[in-house]
Parts: structure tokens; C-alpha cells; sequence
């Protein structure tokens, strides 16, 4: 049932009270055998109208899931994006301008020298 929502991306239209009985019995006259008014009758109509109100109640439920799944698919997306996203930082870094052609400067030199341990003589 979930491919059909998928497929047409509607859900089925509503089954009227009286529906299924009408189609069940034109179904059981094609092969012979003819409902007519009586106790077991009247059974096979509210059997059939209980299905009807069963089959519309759980497709407005199942379309309520699924908005509900929806709902929360968007939101675990947005949750994901704002993750994985390039954080404002590095976007910055980007998008510089790009550097004049001026000559390099040199390293500056350090301000102390290491010094030099002493040489030990050999006396």
C-alpha cells in the first residue's frame, strides 16, 4: 500500500458504506449466485460496510504517518546539513581577495642568536 502512495503520490479515494457490498455482489452474480434480502444478507452488508469503514479509517492513518514521517525526514535533513555544512570560517577563507602582486618581504631576522658552547682545550 506504502508503493502505491509512493507511485502516484495520492492517496486512495474513500470506499462509500455500501461499495464493497455492491461490487461482492455483482462479483458472486457473475459466478452464479444471487444475494437476495434475508438474515445472511443483511450480515454480508454490515460485514462489508465494516470493512469499508476500516480500510478509510486506516488510510487516513496511514496518510497521517506518512506526513508525520515527512515531517521528520525534513527535520533530520536540516539537522545533517547544518553539520556537514562548511562552517563560516572556512567559507571566509575562500573567498579572499586574491593577493596584490607587491613583492614578498623577506623574513625577518631573528632577534637573538643561540650562543655557541665553548671549545674545551686539551692541555
Amino acid at each position: 500500500m506504502g508503493d502505491v502512495l509512493r507511485q502516484t503520490g495520492n492517496a486512495m479515494k474513500p470506499i462509500d458504506k455500501d461499495e464493497l457490498y455492491e461490487h461482492l455482489s455483482g462479483f458472486l452474480k457473475g459466478k452464479g449466485v444471487e444475494l437476495k434480502e434475508g438474515a445472511y444478507t443483511n450480515g454480508i452488508q454490515k460485514g462489508c460496510t465494516l470493512l469499508a469503514e476500516a480500510i478509510n479509517l486506516s488510510q487516513k492513518g496511514i496518510s497521517r504517518a506518512k506526513d508525520e514521517v515527512d515531517k521528520k525526514l525534513d527535520a533530520m535533513r536540516q539537522v545533517i546539513h547544518e553539520k556537514t555544512a562548511p562552517k563560516a570560517k572556512a567559507a571566509a577563507q575562500t573567498a579572499k581577495p586574491p593577493r596584490s602582486k607587491a613583492k614578498p618581504q623577506a623574513p625577518k631576522a631573528k632577534a637573538k642568536a643561540k650562543a655557541k658552547p665553548a671549545k674545551r682545550s686539551s692541555v
